[in-house]
């Protein structure tokens, strides 16, 4: 009876989350047609909220935000843990500020979200080294253009039992280069309420996210990635546990 309901609710879910793609998708593609990147990328932003709080209300999946206030007048590289496909949504309600995400080319693959996702997201195909290197290229050019970049280290959703698995260099290495502040997150609970290993089991409720203070980089040089990246990883580890 438990996984009856969860398929009717996540075939609900599912069918919310793609009307309201289909809703936004013309908006964030006119703004990006007619503004520059950055102030695009802005106000699609803007709708991408629209969307995500529109899925949270009509499904009843809540999403909050608390920890260390976030100056927004400055750039970060948004650094946390990736459990599950709701993480998506509480990213872009959670996070107070405009930022361009990396992520897998692979998603482009998902009707109405790979049009969005083409437009708003530096994409990398991690088998290709000319890709990772133009990956990085953008996201120096968003960093330089003020814009804050989000990065999941862990390279992959987690699928495993650990709450957190081990980071890759990229996001540190970029912040020691570009000279960029990291901030850590945790997302508490999203894993709880839809299972990547069982989707069925998806359940209403709230999903927490919460921030850790910025990780200063200033002076950083190469040498320091191992410690920032593994100063980085107690602090999300920290939040979850």
């Amino acid at each position: 009876m438990r996984k009856l309901f969860g398929g009717f609710y996540l075939l609900y879910s599912a069918i919310v989350f793609f009307l309201l793609m289909l809703i936004v998708c013309p908006f964030i593609i006119v703004s990006m047609a007619i503004f520059n990147e950055k102030t695009g990328r802005k106000i699609s932003f803007c709708f991408l909220k629209c969307w995500a709080w529109g899925f949270s209300l009509l499904t009843c999946l809540w999403f909050s935000a608390g920890g260390a206030k976030i100056d927004t007048t400055r750039s970060y590289i948004y650094v946390g843990n990736h459990s599950s496909f709701l993480d998506a949504v509480a990213i872009v309600i959670c996070i107070p500020q405009a930022f361009s995400p990396l992520g897998k080319i692979e998603m482009l693959k998902i009707p109405v979200f790979g049009w969005i996702y083409k437009r708003l997201v530096v994409m990398i195909d991690r088998s290709s080294r000319e890709s990772r290197d133009h990956s990085v290229a953008e996201l120096r050019k968003d960093l330089a253009d003020g814009q804050s970049v989000l990065i999941f280290p862990e390279g992959t959703m987690n699928k495993s039992e650990l709450p957190l698995n081990p980071f890759y260099d990229g996001a540190f290495r970029l912040a020691i280069e570009t000279q960029t502040p990291v901030l850590p997150f945790a997302i508490l609970n999203s894993r709880a309420h839809l299972p990547r290993t069982d989707p069925l089991l998806l359940n209403p409720g709230l999903i927490r996210t919460v921030f850790g203070e910025a990780i200063e980089v200033k002076g950083l040089v190469a040498e320091d990635l191992e410690e920032l990246k593994q100063k980085t990883f107690k602090a999300v580890l920290g939040m979850l546990e």
